[in-house]
């Protein structure tokens, strides 16, 4: 009853000066719409700079076969055949941190169209997957090809801007004919342009294609046992006898009892260069790698103790970027909303101020009929949270309306955000509490004669 009765005391009192009542919770409503708005628009900016760091590879993985060595020397990383299609299957399968995975063989040799011809930095061979995992689902022209274009090898391929500049020269390439080592590939789409990457290599100097293709007819290795990056392709010839063998009917070879139990890791039908994973988030990596891990372990028949035939590399400083902008942009965000919030704060400690030099002599009057020290600072402490939670809900359908307005304007990127709207409200009732506390207590200390005869 005590609490309902300071409540209507406070609510009579504010009532008296609705105008300076609205001009005093003028600040607070500016700066919590300021501090929603600036979150909104902020959120968004920040999800956008998300999505444009992972699509340079924050949230790859790239699994690599290991390292061979014979009499002491080591040949390097990748020159061992442990990799397997099938590997990149169980991954996706048994790791839940991993958003999808694509195998990929490489290749780098001369590609003419008509009377030009280039070189790209690479040719890849691979699945659909591997334009997921890259964040390239959306072409540019064209379309992607299938599943079923792997299991056949279909001589199909998708260009990157590069080539389509240096070949095409203008030109629509889709539906047209290019050469890759005297094979004919039929253009059915165009990649997005990426730029350069961190390490400045042009991505869009690329050719994505079938891995059964590039493997079986480019690379001309159609039982390998070495990698096919250790391959020198510039040396060979190809021949029309060399082609994808027809009596293949599985898009991953099966090896025989024989090779099953007398060479259960080292000579693989069809091994391939690597594995571009994508983590579910940047933040699940370490979870996935060790995922992976396991699973490749379980796969390959490693011992504890033994070490990994394989190698796991993750985008290390991609990721150190993300966290660090993100952060950056977060504190950015806090900074703002304290100094708005302040400012809103003081502007109602200087009004709460005048209003008890104004009620003085009412505040004596109340203290001369019984009222003690503490109702006083409870009556204006509630007028303060008051005022400043009415601020705290315009100032968010003001901020929440001006963001959407400048989506609408803009086209800026906007993601509302509830918990900005459930800390508005926290903080504003925060700040009535702070800020309303030294009138308040001034206003508790008055000595009731003194305030009684106050002109």
């Amino acid at each position: 009853m005590k609490v309902y009765t300071t409540a209507r005391t406070a609510f009579r009192a504010l009532r008296r000066n609705p105008m300076r009542a609205m001009l005093t919770t003028l600040g607070i409503v500016i700066g919590v719409a300021a501090v929603i708005a600036m979150m909104e628009i902020g959120a968004g900016a920040s999800a956008a700079l998300k999505k444009t760091i992972a699509s340079m590879g924050a949230n790859v993985l790239v699994v690599r076969p290991g390292t061979a060595s014979s009499g002491g020397v080591s040949f390097g990383s990748g020159t061992t055949t442990t990799l397997t299609p099938e590997d990149s299957q169980a991954i996706l399968r048994e790791c839940p941190a991993v958003r999808n995975a694509a195998p990929m063989v490489r290749a780098r040799t001369q590609v003419v169209y008509g009377n030009r011809n280039w070189v790209p930095n690479a040719i890849y061979g691979t699945t659909p997957a591997y334009l997921d995992v890259q964040d390239w689902s959306i072409l540019a022209e064209g379309e992607p090809f299938s599943d079923r274009d792997v299991l056949n090898g279909n001589r199909v391929c998708i260009l990157g801007q590069s080539l389509v500049r240096e070949l095409f020269e203008g030109e629509s390439p889709v539906g047209k004919e290019i050469r890759i080592k005297n094979i004919a590939f039929k253009v059915i789409g165009v990649l997005t342009p990426k730029g350069a990457n961190m390490m400045g290599f042009d991505q869009d100097d690329v050719i994505l294609a079938p891995w059964t293709t590039i493997k079986y007819r480019v690379t001309g290795a159609s039982l390998a046992n070495t990698n096919q990056s250790t391959v020198a392709s510039s040396d060979t010839v190809n021949t029309l006898s060399n082609l994808y063998p027809t009596t293949q009917r599985s898009l991953y070879p099966e090896r025989s009892k024989i090779q099953e139990a007398n060479n259960p890791m080292p000579v693989r039908f069809a091994n391939i260069d690597q594995i571009m994973i994508a983590a579910t988030s940047s933040a699940e990596i370490p979870m996935a790698i060790e995922q992976i891990n396991g699973v490749l372990r379980e796969r390959h028949r490693i011992r504890a103790g033994e070490p990994d035939d394989f190698n796991i590399r993750d985008m290390a400083e991609l990721t150190k970027t993300l966290s660090t902008t993100t952060m950056l942009m977060t504190n950015l965000l806090l900074a703002v909303a304290m100094i708005s919030l302040v400012v809103g704060g003081v502007g109602i400690m200087n009004i709460m101020l005048v209003s008890v030099t104004e009620r003085t002599r009412e505040i004596g009057l109340r203290m001369a009929v019984g009222a003690r020290g503490r109702d006083i600072l409870h009556q204006f402490l509630v007028e303060a949270v008051v005022l400043c939670l009415t601020g705290g809900a315009m100032g968010i359908v003001l901020g929440h309306g001006g963001s959407l307005l400048v989506k609408f304007l803009f086209k800026w990127p906007v993601e509302t955000s509830p918990a900005a709207i459930a800390t508005a409200v926290l903080v504003s009732a925060g700040v009535g509490i702070i800020f309303g506390f030294y009138p308040a207590w001034k206003a508790s200390r008055l000595d009731p004669i003194e305030a009684l005869r106050y002109e």
